[in-house]
């Protein structure tokens, strides 16, 4: 049966490079975080974050694929 916790990390390694990665788009988009709980930042500055976050991944994987 498949595991009914949606927050389980696939890869646990990778988070370390997220937070890193988090942390580099905020700063892009004139979002400042501070080390540890952001939870006061309004959820438009965090969909600011996290919508480009998932863009710069798109992006990179689509320039993955048309480079093989």
């Amino acid at each position: 049966m498949a595991n009914s916790n949606s927050n389980s990390k696939v890869v646990p390694e990778a988070m370390d490079a997220l937070d890193k990665f988090k942390y580099e788009v905020a700063n892009e988009v004139g979002v400042s975080l501070k080390n540890g709980y952001n939870g006061n930042i309004s959820a438009k500055d965090a969909g600011k974050i996290g919508g480009n976050m998932v863009r710069k991944m798109i992006q990179q994987a689509e320039n993955s694929m048309l480079n093989k």
